[in-house]
């Protein structure tokens, strides 16, 4: 197992995509664990899905950054955001400058802030009194996209991360057919802007999402990082394989440490909607019938979110060392990992058991038809039938495996679910 050669105590740490489902996550674990941390977070915030719930995963960031929520659920004093601050306009928008804008006032006005225009003094936005203070010393959030070069050099320029966590992308393969501009411009051009910073500003770890999807279509299985993974069945995986690429490139030719994590199917409580066990208990909820693709004949890898952070931050701590290879010349810092439940699942098994957490969690009545809300249809573009981690490397390692059963993470989203957008019937206790 490796060593840590990393410490995030009392360090500056950069997480893009920190408004997103893996971001917001990490994000969270990294201020509740790690002593003395400051975690700076950028995101565009982007309407490919409900920006309430990105806006409600900062809420409950503020809060822990102030030291906890009040019992009206507002954020915590501390954050110079709060409802009424200083920083506060009459719309509920935050002040320009101010970059804490996911405060509550925001997200209640649902008004885009300026915070492409980060703290002119540097750091994070302000108290009246010019500190930094409670929350403001701990987390600072900066709402602009990393294709914008100037927003990306000038937070590195101003807060110098030691480790940076690249999260921010345009997820979803089968959006990436017909919405193909917008991952050019966050997984290339976004990657790209974040690269440049990390060489003219000397980081001690680049840590990076990659994906499953990078294996295509392989026939191979479990899907090993020492496979080939040159025919992508779809944009995003091309993004993601090229991510790795410049990545290497980056590390070879300015030696900077870097390790891609190709993460694979991850969901659980506040995830995406897009995914498909939270639009499928969307669908249900309403009435509609859910379509499940190859009829059925499709195995996914489901990876719980908690053992996704966990594997992040084990990384986190050991960037890949500089070596000499046999030939003389140096290596390349650079690693890939997977990081999947290596157990994948058959989606009507999957369905089933979603199914059933959604009656005992009181999201559904027991007497649900499931049958006649279920249409089986064939395999969309993009798509691959199976997707399986071999996660020994990780193991390895990091002395790490996720093991979070299916039924287990879906009953955790399914309680989740149902203490946010309510329940039919009564929810049973344990």
């Amino acid at each position: 197992m490796l060593k840590e050669n990393v410490s995030l105590e009392g360090k500056t740490v950069l997480v893009t995509g920190a408004a997103g489902f893996i971001g917001a996550n990490l994000v969270r674990r990294l201020l509740s664990e790690v002593k003395d941390i400051r975690v700076v977070g950028i995101d565009s915030i982007t309407d490919y899905y409900d920006v309430n719930i990105k806006y409600e995963r900062l809420r409950e960031i503020e809060a822990l950054a102030a030291g906890g929520t009040r019992p009206d659920g507002a954020v915590a004093p501390g954050c110079c955001c709060a409802a009424g601050g200083a920083d506060a306009r009459p719309d509920g928008a935050a002040a320009p400058g101010c970059c804490c804008a996911a405060g509550a006032n925001v997200a209640a006005a649902g008004a885009a802030s300026d915070c492409a225009e980060v703290s002119a003094a540097g750091g994070a936005a302000a108290c009246p009194d010019g500190g930094q203070t409670g929350a403001a010393a701990r987390w600072r959030f900066v709402r602009g996209s990393i294709a914008e070069r100037e927003i990306v050099e000038r937070v590195f320029g101003e807060e110098r991360p030691a480790v940076v966590v690249n999260l921010a992308a345009q997820a979803g393969v089968r959006y990436s057919i017909t919405n193909p501009d917008s991952y050019i411009e966050s997984n290339i051009i976004g990657f790209y802007n974040i690269l440049e910073a990390c060489r003219h500003h000397a980081v001690e770890h680049l840590v990076y999402a990659s994906s499953s999807s990078v294996y295509g279509s392989n026939a191979k299985v479990p899907y090993s990082t020492e496979d080939k993974v040159d025919n992508p069945v779809s944009l995003y995986a091309a993004t993601k394989k090229s991510n790795e690429l410049m990545a290497h490139a980056y590390s070879k030719l300015y030696d900077i440490p870097s390790t891609g994590l190709r993460f694979f199917t991850v969901y659980g409580p506040a995830g995406r909607p897009d995914m498909a066990y939270f639009g499928f208990t969307d669908k249900l909820r309403a009435g509609e019938t859910i379509r499940i693709f190859n009829y059925g004949n499709c195995r996914r890898d489901f990876t719980y979110i908690d053992d996704i952070v966990e594997g992040v931050v084990r990384v986190m701590r050991h960037a890949p060392e500089r070596k000499t290879g046999e030939d003389g010349l140096p290596v390349p810092p650079y690693k890939v990992y997977n990081i999947g439940n290596s157990n994948p699942e058959n989606l009507l098994d999957f369905v089933t058991i979603l199914q059933e957490e959604l009656v005992a969690a009181g999201v559904l009545p027991e007497d649900y038809d499931f049958e006649a809300h279920k249409e089986l249809v064939p395999m969309q573009p993009g798509d691959v039938p199976v997707t399986f981690a071999d996660t020994a490397p990780l193991e390895e390692d990091f002395g790490f495996r996720p093991d979070t059963s299916l039924r287990e993470g879906l009953r955790r989203f399914a309680r989740w679910y149902a203490s946010y957008f309510g329940t039919q019937t009564a929810v049973p206790k344990d």
